[in-house]
Formats: structure tokens, sequence, C-alpha cells
């Protein structure tokens, strides 16, 4: 049908055209920006999930920059600790030789001085390391948190013992009673790590339960505590008014014969009694030495630097003399050490000599107390630097581990974040073979409405032709 007022073909190619047109900027648009998605009403749910991609990318790119801070951070503090421990190192090879009795009280003196400015080097250091305003090593940085995640709550947190001199050479100290044999065990728990030893069935006096044992359980145990043995002594409580001869089974020290001829209640005879027990001193690990002389009221004395028990069994009334009573035991005790608190608990810590509790306080010289005037106090030095050393590297290894995470979380970081940068670009950006190849679609169709369009706008001038 021909019709003037309404060009049907008209309006159906401009209707194309329009949509040509809209195709055509679409894919214009996408190409010169590179994105699929420029507007939410392009794909709504996938800008959704972009942005919150997005979101999270850039949480994740900060929190590298964040953790590289951390690690920057730890590198200070290890580097100045790298300095206090080469005087820490100083210091002891001064007491070292302070410790000699060659040096005279004027070279101790010199020495001192060394001492004391290293002292002050040290305590300078812990003072005046700082990181972006902060100071590190004073004490105060403490419970530090590093945001190391995209999200809230995503974080490590960072603590630095002091290194100033004033809070190095000090530990936490705890000192044992005599351990027990209650029940067919012992059983502590010391930083939530169970010491256990096992009683033997010989009772109080069962090797499982002497300071010995106890040492070597601690230590083995991993609870990050050292335990060391006191010295266990056990002094006669006479002197020796014998005569004649020590048989065998008269005299037993930890299980073993000690046999002496010839006894005396003289020097000498005192003296062949503390020979003998000392050639089974390989076996009985108890060494005999006297408290004077015997012309001086000298008694025997038994010791171990091991914690073992001392055992001493006379067999007859006859071998009294030899100053110990028929049966004697001594219990050794230890004591534990830590440069952190220490909690001991456990179902009954009696039987290790311990006392259930938290420890915190601080015993011994701190490293500003340290003297090398005299043979003495050096020795002393040496045993409180040696302390600060402990404590030093203690710092340092936990820094080294700080940094060792840092740097697997740096490194995890980045391939999250690679990842997440993928999938937004599966989502968001534009596929350009895709859309080329829509582009040329759209050109051309919007090339052929325009010629139709062209054509059709001619057809009502046919009315024209019939009205001739």
């Amino acid at each position: 049908m021909i019709t003037v007022n309404t060009n049907v073909a008209s309006l159906n190619a401009q209707r194309n055209l329009t949509i040509s047109d809209k195709m055509l900027t679409k894919s214009l648009e996408r190409l010169s920006s590179g994105l699929r998605i420029n507007r939410a009403s392009d794909d709504a749910a996938g800008l959704a999930i972009s942005e919150g991609l997005r979101s999270q990318i850039r949480g994740l790119n900060q929190a590298v920059r964040n953790a590289n801070d951390g690690i920057s951070l730890v590198n200070t503090a290890e580097s100045a600790i790298v300095e206090t421990t080469s005087l820490l190192q100083r210091m002891r090879e001064l007491a070292v030789q302070a410790a000699s009795d060659t040096n005279s009280a004027a070279n101790r003196a010199a020495l001192q001085n060394e001492v004391n400015q290293l002292i002050e080097e040290v305590t300078r250091i812990g003072n005046t390391v700082q990181f972006n305003g902060q100071s590190l090593l004073d004490g105060t940085f403490t419970g530090k948190s590093l945001q190391i995640g995209a999200f809230a709550s995503q974080t490590i947190s960072i603590s630095i013992n002091d290194t100033r001199a004033a809070a190095l050479g000090q530990q936490i100290q705890v000192q044992s009673g005599t351990p027990t044999a209650a029940g067919n065990g012992a059983n502590v728990t010391i930083n939530n790590v169970g010491i256990t030893t096992v009683d033997d069935g010989s009772g109080a006096t069962s090797a499982a339960f002497s300071a010995k044992a106890w040492v070597t359980a601690i230590n083995a145990s991993g609870a990050g505590v050292t335990a060391t043995a006191d010295v266990n002594e056990v002094t006669a409580g006479n002197q020796i008014s014998l005569t004649g001869d020590i048989g065998a089974g008269d005299l037993t020290i930890n299980g073993t014969a000690i046999l002496v001829n010839g006894v005396s209640a003289t020097q000498a005879g005192m003296d062949l009694v503390v020979a003998a027990i000392n050639n089974m001193e390989g076996t009985t690990g108890v060494r005999a030495t006297t408290t004077d002389t015997f012309a001086n009221g000298g008694k025997i004395k038994l010791s171990t630097t091991d914690g073992r028990n001392i055992d001493i069994a006379v067999a007859n009334e006859g071998i009294t003399g030899t100053g110990f009573a028929a049966s004697t035991e001594k219990i050794g005790t230890y004591k534990i050490t830590s440069n952190e608190q220490i909690d001991i608990s456990g179902t009954n810590p009696a039987q290790g000599g311990l006392t259930a509790g938290s420890y915190t306080t601080l015993s011994g010289d701190a490293l500003t107390q340290i003297s090398v005037v005299s043979a003495t106090k050096a020795s002393s030095a040496i045993s409180t630097i040696d302390i600060a050393l402990s404590q030093v590297s203690d710092i340092r290894s936990a820094l080294g581990a700080i940094t060792n995470r840092l740097e697997s979380t740096v490194s995890n970081l980045r391939t999250v974040s690679e990842n997440l940068s993928a999938s937004d670009s599966r989502i968001r950006d534009a596929d350009f073979a895709a859309e080329t190849a829509s582009l040329t679609k759209a050109q051309i169709l919007q090339q052929a409405g325009i010629a139709i369009l062209a054509q059709a706008n001619v057809a009502p001038q046919a009315a024209l032709t019939l009205l001739r």
C-alpha cells in the first residue's frame, strides 16, 4: 500500500539505524577506554564484583607497602643491634683480660674506663635508634601492629625488647627446692611445656628425682628456659676419729665402696680418706675436699657440680669415725633462668621442687653494674656480659624471624593481588578482538541503514506518479 502520511519503511529504517548507532557508539566507547564496563548499565552485577575486587587489590598493594616498611623498620633495629653486639664482645674481651692477676690495679682501672665508655655507647644506641620518629630499642616499641592484609584485623604484632645497658645482663630466675618422689613420676609444666622424669622405683633417693635429672629434662624440653644445677654439698658432722682400715662395704658413696687402709685421726689420715673418695669420683660423681687443716678442726666436705644426689652409707658403728652419720642423703637443687616470664604449673610442681606461679622479677647485675677492677669482679662481669649477649642474640633472632615472615607475606600478597587483578580484567576489560568485530558490524549496519533510509524516504514520491 502506497501512503503519504505514514512512511512505515522509513520508520523501520530509522529504528534499525538508531540501534546500529548505539552499537557503534558502544563499540567506540569500549575500544577507546579499553573497558567492557564503563557504567553500571553495561553490567550491574559485573560492576559490583569488579569494584569489590579493585578495593581488595588496592588494599593488598598497600599491605605490600606496609610489609616492606616493616622490613625496613626491622632492618634498622637489627643493624643497631649488630653494633651493640660488637660492643658487648669488646666488653667481654676486656673482662677476660681483667680477670688475670697479671694486671695491676692501674691496668684494671684503665680497662674499667673503657668498659664504662662501651656501656654508655650501648645505652646511647638504645636511646637514639629510631624509625619514622619512633624509638626502637628503648623498650617502648612493644605491641605494635603491622596491617599486612586488605581487610580489618589482618595484622601481626611486633615488639622489640629494651637493649640499653640497664636492661641487659639480668634474667628472671626461679630457684628450686629439693625434688621429691611423690607418686609414680614427677610432672611439671613450664611455659605450657610438660616436663616429666620417671621414678625408677627406688624412692626419694632415686636418680630420677635428682636435680641432675630435672636439669636434663628441662633443658631438653624446649620450654624456652635454661636449667642449671647448684653445687650440692655435704660436710661431715665431725672430724675423723677413726684409727684403722675402711674395708669393703664399710663406707659407700652413691653405691660405690670407698676403701682406705691405715686411717688415723690426723691430717694424713684425713688426706687418705679424701684421696680415696676422689679416686672414685669418675663413678660416684662426688668430689671430696676439706674445710680446713686437721689441726684447725678441718672436716671432710663432699660436693657435686652436676646436681646429682649425694648418698652416704656407713655400715657399722665402728666406721662412724669418718665424721659422717650412719646414713646421709643430700638431694641437690637447681635454678631456672630465662629472658622472658617463666610460668610454672602442672599437677604437682612440688615434685620438681618448684612452686606454681608466674615469675617476672629480674635478678643479677645489670650491664651498668659490672666492674673489672678485680679478678673476682671481672669473672662476675663475664657472666653478666654472657647473659647480655644471649639476650641481644634472642632479640636478633626474633627480628630475623619477623623479617622472614614479612618477606613471605609480601610474596604471598603480590601473588594474591596478581590473581585478583586477572579476575578483575576478565570481568571489566574489553576484548579488543570481539569489540573490533562488533565495531565493523555496527559500521556496516549503519551504512546500510543510511542507504535504506534514503530509499525509504523516496518511496512516497511514487504517489505523485499516480496523480499525473
